[in-house]
């Protein structure tokens, strides 16, 4: 048992015995249904947090209090253990305690492999790209990018997947009730979607004492919602390549571009406004480590955004082969560091989500 786990277990069996937090959120719900908190229910707890700080200002045995009760900050330090703990392969978990170094090399290292299709002996000469000057695949042909990119996605997801099972392993306790609420999986889908405990008591969180507002909430739809229709042209764009034979690039009005422009603006908002809601907040809500490990994913995803959008909308400008490589090496970066970074957070929460609706009123 680490040290963080010691800590949330003396915070639990003291809130467990107080229990005047009992109606803030999952957590402490999830809390009273326990007498004990080995490891296994300590990393249950610690991802069903949403960090929204309600119960540290409520809180009567908060520092200064001598037994320094600071639930979100230690689950907070426990959650990034449990990155680490079930990363896969195990030697890679090295990167959560290096969230801006690892990025960054794999940005330049990305760049390094990509930069010799620039070279005056490839295909990109000004003649071609005159011809051509929106043809990215007279700069990197299809097959490659569908190779490197489908190679660096399915690593990403199996390695996402074992993660997912080494959680619910580990969290998975024989003495979990039975649900009596008809399928929980859609109650859980439903608050992983409406990010339902951002709310708190059915109130915005908290950033400080006495100091509410909504934008964190804000914030984290704008860059769920982003992603998913990033991800979405993405999908479209293979469908139409695939099976109608429409080769990109697609007009500023089809809907792949409709779809990645309005997600990339979404990445730009969301990670920016996280940034900056993250910087404002009470440091007593955040364990450093998740505070460094968020804000290197949310500067790789605004990059992601931003090298996108800059290249759609210099396509046909003689830049066009630089901002390419620029772009698909921070988009191969960020597919090689998502089992490694903060994305592991919405795996990890959605699994515990779904733990809570099936053990919910079923004691």
């Amino acid at each position: 048992m680490t040290e963080a786990m010691r800590k949330a277990e003396h915070e639990m069996v003291v809130c467990n015995a107080c229990r005047y937090c009992e109606a803030y959120c999952p957590v402490f719900q999830a809390m009273e249904q326990r007498v004990t908190f080995p490891p296994g229910d300590l990393t249950y707890l610690a991802n069903l947090c949403h960090n929204c700080g309600e119960c540290l200002y409520a809180c009567q045995y908060a520092p200064p209090h001598e037994f320094g009760i600071d639930v979100p900050k230690t689950l907070s330090k426990m959650r990034v253990e449990s990155y680490e703990a079930f990363a896969w392969p195990s030697f890679a978990a090295a990167a959560f305690r290096r969230p801006w170094l690892t990025p960054a090399v794999l940005v330049v290292l990305a760049a390094y492999l990509l930069g010799p299709v620039l070279a005056p002996t490839r295909r990109w000469r000004i003649f071609d790209l005159m011809a051509h000057p929106d043809d990215f695949y007279a700069i990197l042909p299809h097959a490659t990018l569908v190779t490197v990119f489908g190679i660096a996605g399915m690593f990403a997801v199996v390695a996402l997947a074992v993660g997912h099972r080494r959680f619910n392993a580990a969290v998975r306790t024989a003495a979990d009730p039975g649900s009596r609420i008809p399928n929980p999986g859609l109650h859980a889908a439903r608050d992983v979607f409406t990010l339902k405990h951002l709310h708190a008591t059915g109130e915005d969180c908290v950033d400080a004492e006495e100091q509410r507002t909504p934008w964190r909430r804000w914030m984290h739809h704008c860059t769920f919602y982003g992603f998913a229709l990033c991800f979405a042209s993405t999908t479209v764009a293979a469908i139409y390549h695939l099976f109608f034979g429409w080769i990109a690039p697609y007009a500023y009005t089809s809907l792949p571009v409709v779809l990645g422009t309005l997600g990339g603006i979404g990445l730009l908002i969301g990670p920016a406004g996280l940034f900056l809601v993250d910087r404002g907040r009470d440091p007593a809500l955040t364990h450093e480590s998740e505070r460094s490990l968020g804000g290197a994913f949310l500067a790789l995803l605004f990059l992601t955004s931003a090298t996108g959008l800059v290249l759609l909308i210099w396509r046909a400008s003689r830049a066009m082969p630089i901002l390419l490589v620029i772009h698909l090496a921070v988009v191969l970066a960020l597919f090689l560091t998502l089992p490694y970074g903060k994305f592991v957070h919405g795996i990890y929460r959605a699994a515990a989500l779904m733990k809570f609706r099936r053990e919910e009123h079923g004691g």
